[in-house]
């Protein structure tokens, strides 16, 4: 179990740093994917700001050097990799695996957090300006650095406790002792969320609720307005003897958020003035390149956008978390409410120009390419609510004749895909090559999804309960005495 808490909280927690990589990477299986390197330097160069050497392929002798280049990085930092060994991790070894990422966990999440509190509660960083001394005590303590070094480690958990014990103080009974069963009763999750953004949380109701109840507000509320990883299920944490580090790694963020909330006003307005300038000078460059665009050849404008995106998509990191913040407009200063104006006035404008030049595809590519947006659409719309199963029945019916009637053109489409020529009369390109293989990707994704089995499933789900609720009140055909023992009747079944 144990194991299993860590491989799923840890695999998520390096999913949330990877989504900041250029380009993105993902994760799937924990123990399998980290055997060839790649991702674990794509994590270590998000986490250090670092470009890290790396061998491109992914033959043995390549894997096996990138996991070496990882672990020199990570002992050039004075980490201590014991019994972490490159042929265990290119074996997957759950435990060494585990134990590799909780030490870059610890590293550079948990200790660099804690060090912004070891002045606070006289926990022996380093780092700590305030503990500069001349007198000979001190001299005698930096002969001691290197037991400091050691004591660090209990230091930062330490502190990460009495942070989180200082937030749950300021209500009531709310007591935390450890990263285990304290908590147990999801209080303690939502305290800290009362203390950094008050109003989100009812804290006397939840005292009222079980465990699992509170566990699950806690991480919707966390995910929704904090922008916090859901890095736990409420089963993870509600048993005998949770999980310290997953907890940890988890509390972690908290602070991480309480960090960046110090941030001051000034600080916060530079930034928002930094962002209108650079969305402004964004809007500026669209509008020109779509003047300069107007009388090229579709592969052209096409050539244009991917390299306007991709400049597009490595500039914008850096003002991600405020122009992707979930706060409501009521918690947003003028200043902030204006930029969220503009950048969604900017994304509609980027996503007017794709859908202008997927309408002006080559034949038959137009017709395609609007064939998989109606898939696309019909596959991402919202399940019907399932409260009415007669009217569920109908709605999914409608669905699943409309889904198959597209699906009947999945295979005609493909071919056509596929053996589309891609050239004028000239032998010049008509479209690039790269919109091609996107057009593939999601042929093949539409045909993993299976929505149509999905569908029917649901529809056969509904159909049960309506023919069980009609036998039902085929049964009931006789008065059953006082409005009383009706209710209690329905309510029972």
């Amino acid at each position: 179990q144990r194991e299993f808490t860590q491989k799923k909280t840890f695999t998520s927690w390096i999913n949330s740093i990877l989504a900041k990589h250029t380009p993105p990477s993902v994760i799937s299986d924990l123990y399998t994917d980290i055997q060839q390197g790649h991702l674990l330097l794509d994590l270590l160069e998000v986490l250090s700001g670092q470009h890290l050497p790396r061998e491109k392929g992914f033959n043995t002798f390549q894997c096996r050097s990138n996991i070496e280049n990882a672990l020199t990085f990570l002992k050039s930092r004075s980490l201590k990799l014991i019994n972490i060994h490159v042929a265990d991790i290119i074996e997957g070894k759950p435990s060494i695996v585990l134990g590799l990422i909780w030490t870059i966990i610890f590293h550079f999440h948990i200790e660099e957090l804690a060090r912004t509190l070891a002045c606070t509660y006289n926990q022996p960083s380093l780092d700590c300006s305030s503990a500069v001394d001349s007198s000979p005590k001190a001299s005698r303590s930096a002969k001691k650095s290197a037991k400091t070094k050691e004591q660090w480690k209990v230091s930062a958990t330490k502190a990460l406790l009495l942070w989180a014990k200082e937030q749950c103080s300021l209500h009531g009974s709310i007591n935390v002792t450890d990263f285990k069963s304290s908590w147990r009763s999801g209080l303690p999750f939502l305290a800290i969320i009362h203390t950094l953004r008050p109003g989100l949380v009812d804290l006397e109701k939840a005292k009222a609720r079980s465990n699992k109840e509170n566990l699950k507000e806690a991480f919707r509320i966390a995910e929704l307005e904090l922008n916090i990883p859901r890095l736990l299920e409420p089963e993870d944490v509600d048993i005998m003897n949770p999980d310290e580090k997953s907890i940890m790694t988890y509390v972690a963020q908290f602070l991480q958020y309480s960090r960046n909330l110090c941030e001051s006003e000034e600080d916060m307005q530079e930034k928002v003035r930094e962002a209108m300038s650079w969305l402004a000078a964004q809007e500026k460059k669209l509008a020109k390149l779509l003047i300069d665009a107007e009388n090229e050849t579709y592969y052209q404008k096409y050539k244009e956008m991917m390299s306007f995106m991709e400049a597009f998509n490595q500039e914008k990191n850096p003002f991600l978390p405020m122009l992707s913040s979930k706060r409501s407009e009521a918690e947003l200063s003028e200043g902030q409410q204006q930029m969220r104006e503009e950048w969604d006035k900017l994304i509609s404008q980027i996503n007017e120009w794709k859908v202008k030049l997927d309408q002006m595809l080559p034949s038959p590519l137009d017709s395609i390419e609007a064939w998989l947006q109606e898939v696309e659409h019909l596959q991402a719309e919202d399940l019907p609510d399932l409260q009415d199963p007669f009217k569920a029945m109908f709605v999914f019916r409608e669905i699943i004749v409309i889904f198959k009637g597209l699906m009947d053109c999945f295979d005609s489409h493909l071919d056509t895909l596929q053996s589309f020529k891609n050239e004028d009369e000239k032998n010049m390109p008509l479209v690039l090559p790269e919109k091609l293989e996107e057009m593939k990707r999601r042929f093949s994704n539409i045909r993993f999804t299976n929505s149509n089995t999905f569908l029917e499933y649901h529809y056969g789900l509904c159909s049960a309960i309506a023919n069980e609720v009609m036998l039902k009140l085929n049964i009931w055909d006789m008065k059953y005495g006082t409005k009383e023992s009706v209710e209690s009747l329905l309510e029972n079944w």
